[in-house]
């Protein structure tokens, strides 16, 4: 029956609240459901259509819906059957990622760290202390958020204290720096198993850090905290040391009690505070790589060589962490980007130690060759002599040519742009004490020492250009004790003046045998003349430095391939300007050759032949014109570089993406080897008043010491590494004293309670 003629009939008439498959948002808006799909109607048009099973889709029409203003958040949340919540981090999502993020699967995102639940007990007590969220994700490894949402279901609704500090690096009054998922105690609330009783390795006291458990009965074999390490209830695994006679490369554990009171665990905690769940956790990890490059195993790869059992019962674990793991441990401390606050934590430890050694700074520059394909600046390799593809890393030595920092130059900039920077740095780590910073004729430049100067460093330098040679008069002979050692030298010492009169500085001048002589510059003048000349030459000691990393710690070599997006504004050498310049002295050196030429017409000429210059002229016709080409040739060429600029934004010359070699690992492994450096130097200094040969064999002694074998004992709370016999009797009495002395200041294996106690096999007596 048709309707009435004055009664309207909508086209799309709204449905009754109660009709199936029909869900009203508001007076607008409407979801009807057929068929496994949805149509989302809009003023009663159909907009969106999508499988009920499309969680993207159905994302995506929540987003639509709020983002047009075509409801509210609670209306969509009613009609969809979510909560809120859920339809805001939809609508971030999409903000962020667009539909990509929308497709992302449910389930917390793989990858990112955790809290394990073993935690809770540590997260009360860190929040009862009054540490901020931000402190305590620090120091577990996890995300501000994650520890957030912990505290919350702990009971924690309140706010962050007043005055909370906020730095990740800073140490907290009272709070417990050395936390781990593994050192939680037996009434932890969770599921955390309790930790064993009577464990041979927990039987004395560490000042360190709080000491891991373990489930496993059996250090040679670790399986039930490689479980846990996979449930996420690990964060480092606790080192059990099982005996063993003759353990290959054992006696590198001489180096632990140097690594344990110099810091460098502790730093690497309040920098890094952790690498989420593992069984090679950020303390073995630490341990690992520096023991490697003190056993000569200079990159990842050269695990491959090793066998994994004999490392791993070194460092208290079944079996040591295998190339692949290494890298992937490495990826991802890089990945937290704070390699440079890690080596400013270690400086600041350094100088305590060393103090006075850092009176004397010797700043030089080393060239690391690239052989890759990647298009990277280019530097001049002067043991090559040749321009290549290179890296340049900026070390800083102390006056006993340890390094003591290390930075990479950006696209290879020279020490006289390195160097202002690099001792900004410097000055903020080690405080205002004096410093004298020493440095070849590469930093040559009297603007920057006048900077230098005012800014309270001393220099001392090589004086570089043509120097008029000091009248043999004025030398003296100069003898005096410095380290134990009688110093002559053959010096004249007098004032310099620079820049018109506005730098003065003392020149002294070293004459050596055969009559040749060496100005060094200083603003030093309470030094005698011989502590000049020798402070400067010792110079040498950074380059043997440089010498024995590359030989035995694999300086040069890469630790990934990785690349990364660099400054397309920064300022380059403009290509053309160098072309036309190197046409421009050819074109030069063609002028000079023809005016040679006409010149030696001039000089042979005849003159009964052609009396005067008219006659000349018309006899040489054809090379004064060849001489008029060239010079309106380079008069054309000197023109075209004048226009040119000399230096142009590298995103000119450089085509696609401007990039650069990633530095964050190679940083990192640049530290800990610098780390394995000054533990051997460290050793060398203690082995010094028990071998008489020390300055010339010392660091090889100690070297053999640390890669030979040793029996490992466990007994009564007590680590006993025995090293074996050395190749004769006086060196391993040598190493017998070196290690009476390590036993004066015992400590504990990281990690354990374990008292390290070292010895020599045989019977050996200082």
């Amino acid at each position: 029956m048709p309707p009435p003629a004055d009664q309207t009939v909508p086209l799309l008439p709204d449905p009754a609240p109660g009709d199936g498959g029909v869900t009203i948002l508001n007076g607008r808006c409407r979801i009807v459901t057929r068929d496994e799909h949805s149509l989302v109607v809009i003023d009663g048009i159909p907009t969106i259509n999508h499988a009920i099973k499309d969680r993207m889709a159905e994302a995506y029409a929540m987003v639509t819906l709020v983002d047009q203003e075509y409801a509210t958040q609670k209306q969509v949340a009613s009609a969809f059957g979510v909560s809120t919540r859920t339809v805001r981090r939809q609508q971030e999502r999409f903000a962020q990622g667009g539909l990509a993020a929308l497709g992302r699967t449910s389930g917390y995102p793989k990858g990112r760290p955790r809290v394990s639940t073993v935690r809770s007990r540590q997260v009360d007590r860190l929040k009862t202390q009054g540490c901020s969220n931000r402190q305590i994700a620090a120091r577990l490894g996890v995300t501000e958020k994650a520890v957030r949402k912990l505290a919350r279901r702990l009971g924690w609704k309140q706010e962050e204290p007043e005055g909370a500090q906020e730095a990740l690096n800073l140490q907290v009054p009272g709070a417990d720096p050395n936390l781990s998922a593994s050192s939680a105690t037996p009434d932890d609330k969770g599921d955390a198993p309790p930790a064993p009783p009577a464990d041979p390795n927990l039987s004395a006291s560490s000042d360190e850090e709080d000491p891991e458990w373990s489930m496993d009965p059996d250090p040679a074999d670790r399986v039930v905290d490689r479980f846990l390490a996979y449930m996420g209830m690990l964060a480092d695994a606790a080192p059990i040391f099982r005996p063993g006679s003759r353990v290959p490369g054992a006696g590198v554990l001489l180096a632990v009690p140097w690594l344990v009171r110099s810091g460098v665990l502790q730093c690497a905690r309040d920098v890094y505070g952790g690498i989420g769940p593992a069984f090679y956790g950020l303390r073995t990890v630490i341990v690992t790589l520096v023991l490697m490059a003190l056993l000569r195993i200079r990159h990842p790869e050269g695990l491959k060589e090793h066998n994994a059992q004999d490392l791993g019962r070194i460092i208290g674990l079944d079996r040591a962490p295998e190339t692949k793991t290494v890298r992937r441990k490495l990826s991802r401390l890089a990945a937290m980007g704070r390699a440079a606050d890690f080596q400013r934590a270690l400086v600041r430890r350094r100088v305590e130690a060393v103090g006075d050694a850092v009176g004397f700074l010797y700043v030089d520059g080393h060239v690391r060759v690239y052989h890759g394909k990647r298009p990277i600046p280019k530097a001049h390799v002067t043991r090559m002599r040749i321009s290549m593809p290179a890296i340049t890393d900026y070390w800083v030595n102390d006056a006993t040519g340890d390094p003591l920092m290390v930075i990479t130059a950006e696209a290879n900039a020279g020490l006289v742009k390195t160097l202002p920077p690099l001792l900004r740095q410097v000055r903020a780590l080690v405080g205002e004490r004096p410093m004298t910073v020493i440095f070849d004729r590469g930093g040559w430049s009297p603007s920057l020492f006048l900077d230098l100067i005012g800014a309270g460093f001393d220099i001392m330098t090589y004086r570089k250009g043509p120097l008029r040679p000091v009248p043999a008069g004025q030398f003296k002979k100069h003898e005096e004790m410095i380290d134990g050692r009688t110093v002559s030298y053959c010096l004249a010492d007098k004032g310099a003046w620079l820049m018109g009169g506005k730098l003065r500085l003392r020149q002294v001048t070293r004459r050596s045998d055969d009559g040749h002589q060496t100005a060094i510059l200083t603003s030093r003048r309470d030094l005698s003349a011989v502590q000049v000349a020798w402070r400067m030459f010792e110079r040498w000691r950074q380059e043997n430095f440089f010498k024995y990393l590359k030989h035995n710690y694999a300086l040069d070599a890469l630790v990934d391939y990785n690349v990364e997006p660099d400054d397309p504004a920064r300022s380059v050498p403009n290509p053309q300007w160098a072309k036309i310049d190197a046409m421009m002295r050819k074109a030069k050196t063609e002028l000079t050759r023809i005016q040679a030429r006409y010149g030696m017409e001039a000089v042979l000429n005849v003159e009964q032949l052609r009396r005067t210059m008219r006659g000349f002229k018309i006899a040489n016709a054809e090379i004064l014109q060849q001489v008029l080409a060239a010079m309106k040739r380079y008069v054309l060429l000197y023109g075209q570089r004048s226009r040119t600029p000399k230096r142009v934004p590298v995103g000119q010359v450089t085509p696609g993406q401007v990039i650069k070699l990633s530095t964050e690992r190679k940083l990192l492994t640049n530290i800990l080897k610098m780390v394995a450096y000054q533990a051997e130097s460290d050793l060398v200094r203690i082995l010094a008043p028990f071998y008489k040969r020390t300055d010339d064999e010392g660091r090889r002694l100690v070297t053999t010491a640390l890669c030979s074998p040793a029996d490992i004992d466990v007994a009564d709370g007590t680590l006993l590494v025995r090293l074996a016999p050395l190749s004769s009797p006086h060196r391993s009495r040598a190493i017998a004293a070196l290690c009476q002395e390590l036993n004066r200041s015992p400590v504990c294996f990281p990690g354990t309670k374990l008292v390290m106690r070292f010895a020599v096999d045989g019977p050996q007596t200082p």
